[in-house]
């Protein structure tokens, strides 16, 4: 078996070392000296940077202007835009397109995923429910609109029964009719066209204020997860400042009866359940990326730093402590190609690709918290220190242990899934 990365993996990770090359970790204000966010925007010359190295197109088909990769490539890039703190949506914009692309309306699809790819549009997603603790698509309800629906099935026999009836009709009126059907999908306010409302809250939702679209998971009225594609205007939408651990700028998202066409709606079986995979796998690619990065930070420091004449990176305590990080890394590496490849290919396996994402969480969310815990022990005081960027990975990893959650929670799902799944 080849465990290589194919070429056009490679190329995508020098593509991405090539464009974060210039990316500088302080660039914006430390987390630990403002009150709020560290800035109101992404980093728009990274993002334009991104699209033209075509990167945020790299998950899409062919016919949509995209490379046609698959979640290992976005994870390869991922991990490089983690080794210099990138803030850019590229985790939550290539994911809900991923899934938009694979379950969602064509025609949606077609006149969404080309900008993405571009860097017109940034996409989002509520992942967290309303306190991060209970499934995120409870937090969210979706209904039919009834009398919405009635309205746009009576419309549509009316036109129909004029139509048949209209044997004078010329190419003329054909065009005009088609021109009008255009127009009514392109109008989201459309009464006849909104047939689902929405209701409820999804908190720290990463780039809210600045994405085009959230999605959104909610649950029916027969307890189906669906995912939901609201845009930020929309009326119903209003969003309230949050701040992450790392100082970005969180939304809370509350939807007051959000009306959404039938094509904004993914009610496809197992489409949020793939995203949410998608964002789990892609975080501990994050993981991964910012260890690595914060390892080499401390190899270099201890490297340089005497004590009795010696570099600190000869005592055998110093030395013990980062070959164990290091070995933290590498079962986070290894775990986390495991949990792409399964997603990614569909290989088979004894337990669900659930349980080798659980296997991951439990390696990165550990594994990133322990990795800075050392550096900051090896680097003493000058850790702490504002203008040495370490304290800044730090407050990153933080939020990425947050996200994923605690490791005991994934290996009770584990063991869930072992129990449930025989071992023969």
């Amino acid at each position: 078996m080849d465990f290589n990365f194919t070429e056009e993996q490679q190329a995508a990770v020098e593509a991405a070392r090539a464009v974060f090359s210039g990316v500088v970790p302080d660039a914006v204000p430390s987390p630990a000296l403002v009150p709020g966010a560290v800035a109101e925007d992404i980093d728009r010359p990274l993002w334009a940077a991104l699209a033209a190295g075509d990167l945020l197109s790299l998950p899409l088909s062919p016919e949509h202007g995209g490379a046609g990769l698959d979640l290992i490539a976005l994870c390869l890039v991922l991990r490089e835009s983690a080794k210099v703190l990138a803030r850019v949506p590229v985790l939550e914009t290539c994911t809900v397109a991923m899934a938009i692309q694979r379950y969602g309306d064509e025609a949606l699809a077609a006149e969404l995923l080309p900008a993405v790819g571009r860097g017109e549009l940034v996409l989002t997603v509520g992942a967290n429910g309303r306190s991060g603790h209970d499934p995120a698509e409870l937090a969210v309800t979706a209904r039919l609109d009834d009398d919405a629906s009635r309205a746009a099935g009576s419309k549509a026999d009316g036109d129909a029964s004029r139509a048949a009836g209209d044997t004078s009709g010329t190419t003329g009126d054909t065009s005009r009719a088609t021109g009008d059907t255009s127009r009514a999908d392109g109008d989201g306010g459309n009464s006849c066209e909104a047939v689902w409302v929405l209701d409820g809250v999804q908190s720290a939702v990463p780039w809210a204020q600045t994405a085009n679209w959230i999605a959104v998971p909610a649950h029916t009225g027969e307890g189906r997860a669906v995912l939901a594609l609201v845009s930020r205007g929309q009326d119903g939408v209003t969003i309230a400042e949050q701040v992450s651990t790392n100082g970005e700028l969180f939304g809370e998202v509350r939807l007051d009866a959000v009306r959404i066409r039938r094509r904004e709606l993914i009610d496809a079986a197992g489409a949020w359940e793939w995203l949410h995979a998608l964002l789990t796998t892609g975080t501990c690619a994050l993981a991964l990326g910012l260890g690595e990065a914060v390892l080499a930070m401390t190899s270099q420091y201890t490297g340089k730093r005497e004590q009795f004449g010696f570099p600190v990176a000869t005592f055998q305590s110093v030395a013990v402590q980062t070959a164990d990080r290091y070995i933290d890394l590498r079962a986070m590496e290894v775990t986390l190609w495991q949990a792409a490849w399964r997603i990614a290919t569909g290989g088979s396996g004894t337990l669900p690709p659930a349980g080798d994402v659980a296997v991951a969480k439990i390696w990165a969310s550990d594994g990133v918290r322990r990795v800075v815990q050392t550096a900051q022990h090896l680097h003493g005081g000058f850790g702490a220190d504002t203008d040495y960027p370490l304290h800044r990975f730090h407050a990153w990893a933080k939020q990425i242990e947050l996200s994923l959650g605690p490791a005991a929670a994934h290996e009770e799902a584990l063991g869930d899934l072992l129990a449930a799944h025989s071992l023969d």
